[in-house]
């Protein structure tokens, strides 16, 4: 089993932060929701801010999350909602059996010295033929103190994402980055002001002001950059 990686409290409080962010959030949940099926799990679902709004959409929605003291207060803020069940899960995991439609998994990779056995434990808690669904950050240059504080061990291309998903056996359907103007805003804060993404005024305006624009730019044209690296894959039939 992989460790967990990252102070733990620094983790939490950067969740706690961006869950404020909600046009951010709901761009993302888009970009999964085609590729879900009926009854796909969340590997590393944090504070469950992106497994309820999935869950408003499905019949059946598994939740998971590998930090106990976090595991208690997702089951605890998921036990209103019948169709989410909730687990607690490391990658990679042990005898998975493949019966999810989906597997996605938003900012968690990075975390993992394994990834691409992470990738293969995936690959194996899906159906035949079921995704992969995966965000990670984007560019090793925006690696900042932040990043190293929650754990991050990397940050990604379309290209090294790429050639992870493939080593681990899954066949790529599309990759491309998102939120151009994000990675902007993040290294400016991050490397530069040396801040923390956490809730206040400069999230605020970035979410409300900054995000409508980009997501609206980027369904018009991919950027060739962005703060996020978005992947789905198939798992071979």
């Amino acid at each position: 089993m992989a460790d967990i990686t990252g102070d733990q409290r620094i983790q939490s409080e950067v969740l706690e932060g961006l869950a404020t962010a909600v046009n951010h959030r709901r761009w993302f949940v888009e970009l999964a929701l085609p590729h879900l099926g009926d009854n796909p799990i969340e590997i590393g679902s944090g504070l469950g801010d992106y497994a309820i709004e999935w869950a408003e959409h499905l019949p059946k929605f598994t939740a998971t999350e590998a930090d106990p003291d976090r595991l208690v207060l997702l089951k605890e803020r998921m036990a209103e909602f019948s169709n989410i069940d909730v687990k607690q899960m490391l990658l990679p995991v042990e005898n998975p059996a493949g019966e999810y439609s989906a597997a996605v998994s938003y900012n968690v990779l990075e975390h993992i010295e394994d990834h691409v056995g992470a990738l293969r434990s995936m690959k194996e808690l899906v159906r035949p033929g079921g995704k992969v669904i995966i965000i990670v950050p984007a560019f090793m240059f925006a690696m900042s103190q932040v990043d190293i504080a929650t754990g991050h061990i990397r940050r990604y291309t379309k290209k090294t994402l790429g050639a992870a998903f493939t080593e681990a056996g899954l066949e790529i359907e599309t990759i491309h980055y998102a939120n151009a103007l994000g990675l902007l805003g993040y290294y400016t804060a991050t490397s530069i002001f040396k801040l923390a993404p956490k809730e206040g005024p400069m999230v605020k305006v970035y979410d409300s002001v900054v995000l409508p624009v980009t997501k609206a730019a980027e369904r018009l044209v991919r950027p060739p950059f962005g703060q996020s690296v978005f992947c789905v894959a198939r798992s071979p039939r």
